[in-house]
């Protein structure tokens, strides 16, 4: 060995004495990213930036807080804080059971609200509270007081009261189901009302994918959002949902976000069809569950604020603005204390080794807040745009006022981005205002850049603040379009006028780029040749006789059904679910005149988050998402009208967005 490294050190002094020629450097290849101001997405509401407020917070409505929340730009606070909720009482500022700190009543947390010029959000006490109750709340408030409070919330997880066996919400109603709580928010809803017509009252849902959505108890007549929305849904005005998606790291904590559409999506599907009505949706409580108060935690804030904010979402609210140290670790360089609060409680671990930084010290999810606030503002209408680096997450928002806000996310916890801005439907000004928050930064900082590069620091988030590159006089925008006469092959969009003499242009979204489907005149367009089973997001744009473009409508999204007639017919049912798997039964029908002898039925899973766990009455297997499931002896052979019945385990770490298109032998099927 010795004379090896003897040898090996030789060659290497020769070899330093010779002039190499040098290599060029590598760049790393610039992430192209895409802003297409003609797919509009959804409007920002005034008060989309929320956070949550809790009666055993010590600092709930002091000065310094309320004055933090201002500059972070939070819209709604919502008060009196989870669980709490369902034990407090107004009057006397109580919760039996918990602590509620001095200077926490409902009088202290308006002035905080008002001091920061957002808005209130009220949990009315379901739990152990009365309809009563909750009518001489809203009569304190809005009457007496002259809060204004707008928006209320009967209960809060009323799910956990142990019906389906998590019991952590108080709940003193003999009856626990879901048909009791929607028989209750009914009377709440009445008492409320009577006493201010003008309120918006909100029931509790389950979130998608999240326990214990699906699940039926014994007893009940459907799952918590089918009996729920069924008897309440005539007497409410919005939907609540609760996400806490988890995360064992930064990527995977991160990687929820992407079920944000599906899981809007899903629950708009539970309100129409058992409501029978639009309620808008609020997410009143979120967080993540890795790196809290650390970058991983601002970018998940910025892309899940973002994100729902595209879905239609119309308030986001954060938990919490304090909370408290629970665990002291390093996440990318920087101390992490497991603490689900914006701000700093300057509290320290039970054995007195880590303690927080001074109170009220912003972590850096507050930073993502002042970031997001500054990046979509209320009336902005965000935009469909994109990035051809999967680590790099873009959003965008158009201003009222024609200037365009873009958000960029670098999610790489090592590597700089550099980034090249391409905009479809809009030309901007060479400059930008670029607003950056970097891992282990103090606060958001403030610069001037291009309108087409910019290079994403590792793990950061930037906003670049654009303006028109001219004054562009526009037509109005037409109202949003509504979908009808929905087949497999065709649809029919049908909108509201924006003017008198323009055309109108109708475009699909595909990812980043609009597909122009056709132009009329009139208000309403059929558009043909669609794939069944596909989900479609569409916009109209006006055009006026000088060739001058609206900007665009807010979308509308459909999904095309499947063939009304075929030699077969599916039926999938989840006839049995435990919150992160299900038993499914599919029955397959020859609905042909030839009989079928052997038969291999084939479908795919419409996210990345499902799989096959096990099946029956078939040979099944899964490759990359395809399922396919072929006839055992016994049920090999199907006459016409004949049906076999298969079965499945199904899996899930998301929203279980069921199958839509099923083939037998190559042949798309009639979806049941």
């Amino acid at each position: 060995m010795r004379t090896s490294r003897t040898i090996l050190l030789a060659l290497s002094l020769a070899a330093a004495s010779l002039t190499l020629p040098t290599a060029p450097a590598q760049a790393d290849p610039a992430v192209t990213v895409t802003v297409n101001a003609r797919a509009g997405l959804e409007t920002v509401s005034d008060a989309a930036i929320g956070v949550n407020h809790a009666v055993w917070d010590t600092h709930l409505g002091s000065a310094p807080v309320a004055d933090l929340m201002h500059d972070a730009g939070v819209q709604l606070m919502r008060y009196p804080g989870g669980s709490y909720a369902d034990i407090y009482h107004w009057r006397d500022n109580t919760a039996p059971g918990g602590y509620v700190a001095p200077d926490t009543d409902f009088d202290h947390f308006m002035a905080g609200v008002q001091r920061a010029g957002a808005r209130p959000m009220v949990i009315a006490n379901y739990g152990t509270g009365t309809p009563q109750e909750a009518a001489d709340w809203v009569r304190y408030a809005n009457v007496d007081k002259h809060y204004g409070v707008k928006y209320w919330e009967i209960g809060n997880e009323i799910y956990g009261n142990g019906h389906y066996g998590g019991a952590w919400e108080a709940d003193d109603h003999a009856d626990k189901s879901p048909a009791e709580y929607a028989r209750n928010v009914k009377l709440f809803a009445q008492a409320m009302k009577a006493v201010d017509p003008t309120i918006k009252i909100g029931v509790v849902l389950t979130t998608p994918g999240n326990w214990p959505d699906g699940i039926v108890a014994s007893g009940d007549a459907g799952s918590w959002n089918e009996v729920v929305l069924t008897i309440a849904g005539p007497s409410v005005d919005f939907a609540i949902l609760h996400w806490y998606p988890g995360g064992s790291n930064g990527a995977d904590a991160l990687s929820k976000i992407a079920h944000i559409g599906d899981m809007t999506a899903l629950a708009r599907k539970q309100i129409d069809r058992f409501a029978h009505k639009d309620l808008p949706i609020s997410m009143t409580e979120v967080n993540t569950g890795y790196g809290m108060n650390t970058q991983p935690g601002a970018l998940f804030a910025a892309d899940a604020y973002a994100t729902l904010i595209e879905n239609g979402v119309f308030t986001i609210d954060w938990w919490n603005v304090h909370n408290g140290i629970t665990a002291a670790s390093t996440v990318e360089g920087q101390p992490d204390y497991a603490d689900f609060g914006l701000l700093s409680s300057g509290t320290c671990l039970a054995d007195g080794t880590t303690c927080e930084p001074v109170l009220n010290k912003p972590f850096a999810p507050y930073h993502a807040l002042a970031m997001t606030s500054k990046f979509a503002r209320p009336g902005d209408q965000l935009l469909r745009a994109g990035a051809s680096d999967p680590l790099v997450k873009v959003h965008a928002a158009r201003r009222t006022n024609g200037d365009l806000a873009v958000l960029l996310l670098n999610q790489d916890p090592a590597a700089a981005k550099p980034v090249t801005l391409s905009y479809a439907g809009y030309s901007p000004a060479a400059s930008a205002q670029v607003l950056s928050y970097v891992n282990g930064g103090a606060a958001v900082t403030t610069a001037t850049g291009s309108a087409t590069s910019v290079t994403l620091p590792p793990y950061s988030l930037t906003t670049l603040i654009l303006k028109q590159s001219a004054p562009v006089t526009r037509p109005a925008a037409p109202g949003r379009p509504v979908a009808s006469a929905i087949t497999a092959r065709d649809a029919t969009l049908t909108w509201p006028a924006s003017a008198a003499g323009v055309k109108y242009e109708i475009h699909r979204q595909n990812g980043t780029i609009s597909e122009q489907w056709g132009e009329t005149t009139g208000t309403s367009f059929t558009i043909h040749n669609l794939t069944p089973g596909t989900r479609y997001t569409a916009n109209v744009i006006a055009r006026d006789s000088a060739g001058r473009v609206s900007w665009a409508s807010p979308p509308v999204a459909f999904v095309t059904t499947t063939p009304a007639t075929s030699t077969c017919a599916v039926t999938f049912t989840d006839t049995s679910d435990w919150g992160n798997g299900y038993v499914g039964s599919i029955d397959i029908t020859n609905t042909g005149t030839a009989t079928i002898d052997t038969w291999s039925l084939a479908f795919s899973w419409p996210t990345a988050w499902q799989q096959l766990g096990s099946g029956w009455n078939g040979t099944w297997t899964e490759t990359a998402g395809s399922v396919r499931v072929t006839n055992a002896d016994f049920n090999k052979v199907l006459a016409p009208a004949a049906s076999a019945n298969v079965g499945l385990v199904g899996n899930y770490q998301g929203p279980n967005v069921p199958p839509a298109l099923f083939t037998l032998n190559g042949q798309l099927c009639t979806t049941r």
